[in-house]
């Protein structure tokens, strides 16, 4: 008998093992100073939490998502054996389309909440805000409880609305999971093809994680849209500095 692992147990460990692979591809690259948006030093100094600290954080956050993953699954799957017929490739962008702009509308709303929230942001999400200087293994570097409502519970809600199977879920959460890393990786690489198509980049996400930045740039991890239409944008200018390397510098009145 041949050996098989369904969509759904492709689809909860899939992201993380891409999350681990993607983020070891920016540690490598991360000794390129001339496209680092800080510099070395700089991440040593300014953040305040170890690096081994952050890995443990994150494995516990992930640890939470295959749980929650693991139970929804068992919770839609069909018990008859049958596998779904799955939709067209028009019908897969429209899910990946509206599953993109869910988790952004969750993720915007709820983040932005944490920091206008004092006791939230204090007791949770300045866990996240420990990285002043982000890294790439460092983006789901979250308190449980941030990683379980923003992360986990805003990927099953993408996951329901859009109507995607399970199949189409593996290469969802992957992609999702590329971009959130790509977004915290702290470089500014050319030729990233995702700086074309998106502007919500490591740039953008950058002027957040700055003390002048704190109250704008909520929106993760696709599109901009809600931070424009609620003014909480912050525009920036992207400026070499002589020392080598990339700054992002507010352009905001």
């Amino acid at each position: 008998m041949a050996f098989t692992v369904s969509d759904e147990t492709l689809g909860t460990f899939v992201p993380i093992a891409v999350y681990w692979i993607y983020s070891g591809i920016y540690v490598i690259l991360g000794d390129l100073e001339n496209y680092r948006l800080h510099t070395k030093v700089e991440e040593d100094v300014k953040n305040i939490v170890s690096k081994r600290t952050v890995v443990k954080g994150v494995l516990v956050q992930q640890a939470f998502q295959i749980a929650v993953s693991l139970l929804l699954f068992a919770v839609i799957s069909d018990d008859n054996g049958i596998a779904k017929p799955q939709p067209s490739l028009l019908v897969i962008a429209v899910q990946f389309l509206v599953a993109m702009v869910v988790l952004d509308t969750w993720q915007y709303f709820m983040h932005r909440y944490m920091h206008i929230n004092k006791f939230l942001y204090k007791h949770i999400h300045s866990k996240h805000h420990t990285l002043v200087v982000p890294y790439a293994f460092g983006a789901l570097y979250n308190h449980p409880l941030e990683g379980l409502l923003l992360d986990t519970i805003g990927g099953a809600l993408s996951f329901l609305v859009s109507g995607m199977t399970p199949r189409t879920g593996i290469f969802f959460f992957s992609f999702a999971t590329i971009k959130t890393v790509d977004d915290h990786c702290g470089l500014w690489l050319p030729g990233n093809i995702l700086h074309v198509f998106f502007s919500n980049n490591s740039a953008y996400h950058d002027v957040h994680h700055q003390l002048y930045g704190s109250k704008y740039n909520f929106s993760q991890p696709f599109f901009v849209m809600w931070d424009k239409i609620l003014g909480t944008y912050m525009p920036y200018s992207l400026e070499k500095r002589k020392e080598g390397g990339f700054e992002a510098r507010p352009t905001r009145d």
